[in-house]
C-alpha cells in the first residue's frame, strides 16, 4: 500500500518536475471526468441504492443513453454495483461499491470548499 501524502507533500511533488502519467490526482480526475459521472456517484451517496428510473428523475437533463453509458463506465471502474433482481417484475438496482463509498470523503471536502467559497451567484 502506498504512503498517503499530505497536501504540502503533493504540492512539492508537483512543483519539483513534470507531472507523471501515474499521478494519482490525474488518474482520479480522468476516472471522474465527464459531465455525469460525479452526479451519478453523488446520487448513489445520497441513496443507498437506486433503480434506473430513480436516477433519471434525480438528473432530469441526462438522456437514457448517457445514463446507461455512465453507469456501465462506473461499473467497469468498480465504483458502482449493478444488481439484477429476477422476480416479477424484474428490476435492477445500482449502488456504490466499497471503492465507490471511499469517494465520500472527497465529496465531503468539495462540500466544505463550496460552503466556504461559493455564493448563490456562483451556481
Amino acid at each position: 500500500m502506498k504512503k498517503e501524502m499530505t497536501a504540502e507533500e503533493y504540492l512539492q511533488r508537483l512543483l519539483s518536475g513534470p507531472v507523471r502519467a501515474d499521478c494519482p490526482v490525474r488518474r482520479t480526475l480522468e476516472l471522474l471526468s465527464g459531465k455525469w459521472r460525479t452526479h451519478v456517484i453523488y446520487e448513489l451517496c445520497v441513496h443507498a441504492s437506486c433503480r434506473f428510473g430513480e436516477l433519471k428523475k434525480a438528473m432530469p437533463r441526462i438522456t437514457n443513453t448517457m445514463l446507461t453509458a455512465t453507469l456501465r463506465d462506473l461499473e467497469a471502474f468498480g465504483i458502482v454495483r449493478r444488481e439484477q433482481f429476477n422476480e416479477i417484475p424484474p428490476h435492477v438496482e445500482y449502488s456504490l461499491t466499497e471503492k465507490g463509498r471511499a469517494l465520500l470523503p472527497v465529496f465531503t471536502e468539495l462540500a466544505k470548499w463550496g460552503n466556504r467559497y461559493l455564493t448563490e451567484e456562483d451556481t
